[in-house]
C-alpha cells in the first residue's frame, strides 16, 4: 500500500471517530416500540451544518411530499427528547430504516460514514439485548475513553441500576414520563438545595448536558441516596399515582438533604461543586505519585 492510501486510510479512519463522537453527543435517541428513534433534526444539524436545522427539514418535508414519498414521511413518529431548556418536548423522530432513507436526500460527504455508525449502533443494541452484560461493559469503556477514574466509573454506573428501578418504580405506580423530569427535581433539590437546572448553571454546562457525567464522586453518591430512597418510600407505603410519589420524592430529598448537612458541616465546605466533566476526567489523566508508572519514574 502507498504512503498516499495509507494517508487517505487513516484519515478516513479519524473522520469516522470524529463523526462517531459528533454523533453520540449531538444526536438524542429514545428506545421506542422495540428499536432506536433519533431526532430528525439533529441529524440534520449534524450532516450539513446548517444553522437552522428545522427549517431544512421543514423544506425537506415538503420536497419530499411534492416527489410523492408521503410514506417516508408517515414513518416518523413525534417523540419527546429532552429539549435545550431542560424539557421533554416532542420532535420529529425516525428508526434506523427511515432515517436511513432520509439521509439518501441530504447532499452531504458526511452521510455515509453516518449511515456505517447507524448500523453500527443498531448491531450493538441486538447484541445488548441477548446480553445486558455488553451494554454495562460498553458503558465503562466509553468512560474510561473519556478519562474518568475507575473509581468514578462505579459509582456512575451503580447510580445507573439505582436510577432504573426507581423509574420503574414510577411506571408502576402511575407516573408518565412527562412526570418523571419534576419527580427527579424534587429529589434533587431536597438533596442540593438547587435544582436540576439551578446544578448545571454551577458546574458551567449546558442544560442539555447530562449532568451526572458532571458529578463529582460525593455529589453521585448523595444522588444515589435520595433516590434509593425514593424507591423504598414507594414499596413501603405502597403508593399510586402522582400526588403520593411527589410526596415520597420530597421525603426522600429530605434525607439525602440532611446527609449532606451533616458532611458540609463536618468538611467544612459545601458539597454542590463547580467541578465538571472537563475536571474530573482531567484529574484522572494525572498520574498518581508513588502509584504504576509515577512510582518506578522516583526509583530512577
Amino acid at each position: 500500500m502507498s504512503d498516499d492510501n495509507r494517508r487517505d486510510n487513516a484519515n478516513d479512519a479519524m473522520g469516522l471517530e470524529l463523526l462517531d463522537d459528533q454523533a453520540e453527543a449531538q444526536v438524542r435517541r429514545v428506545w421506542h416500540e422495540e428499536r432506536w428513534f433519533f431526532s430528525v433534526i439533529d441529524v440534520i444539524g449534524l450532516l450539513t451544518d446548517s444553522e437552522q436545522p428545522r427549517f431544512y427539514w421543514a423544506n425537506m418535508k415538503r420536497r419530499i411530499t411534492d416527489e410523492g414519498f408521503v410514506e417516508l414521511l408517515s414513518k416518523c413518529q413525534q417523540l419527546k427528547m429532552l429539549s435545550a431548556d431542560g424539557k421533554q418536548r416532542l420532535t420529529d423522530a425516525a428508526d434506523t430504516e427511515t432515517l436511513m432513507r432520509i439521509i439518501q436526500s441530504i447532499p452531504s460527504p458526511k452521510a455515509e460514514p453516518f449511515k456505517q455508525w447507524l448500523a453500527r449502533v443498531g448491531a450493538e443494541r441486538l447484541e445488548e439485548m441477548q446480553d445486558p452484560e455488553l451494554a454495562a461493559d460498553r458503558m465503562r469503556q466509553d468512560y474510561r475513553r473519556l478519562g474518568y477514574a475507575d473509581d468514578w466509573i462505579e459509582k456512575r454506573m451503580q447510580g445507573i441500576i439505582i436510577r432504573d428501578e426507581l423509574t420503574g418504580e414510577w411506571h408502576h405506580r402511575g407516573a408518565s414520563d412527562a412526570d418523571f423530569g419534576a419527580l427527579t427535581n424534587t429529589i434533587h433539590k431536597g438533596t442540593f438545595d438547587v435544582g436540576v437546572a439551578g446544578h448545571k448553571r454551577v458546574k458551567g454546562i449546558g442544560q442539555r448536558a447530562n449532568l451526572r457525567d458532571n458529578m463529582t464522586v460525593l455529589e453521585l453518591l448523595l444522588t444515589q441516596i435520595g433516590e434509593a430512597t425514593a424507591t423504598e418510600l414507594h414499596q413501603v407505603r405502597d403508593s399510586q399515582g402522582l400526588s403520593e410519589l411527589q410526596r415520597d420524592t420530597k421525603d426522600a430529598g429530605g434525607v439525602a438533604g440532611r446527609t449532606r448537612r451533616d458532611i458540609e458541616a463536618q468538611t467544612g465546605r459545601p458539597v454542590v461543586s463547580s467541578e465538571n466533566a472537563n475536571s474530573l476526567t482531567a484529574k484522572a489523566k494525572q498520574p498518581q505519585l508513588f502509584s504504576g508508572d509515577a512510582a518506578e519514574q522516583q526509583k530512577e
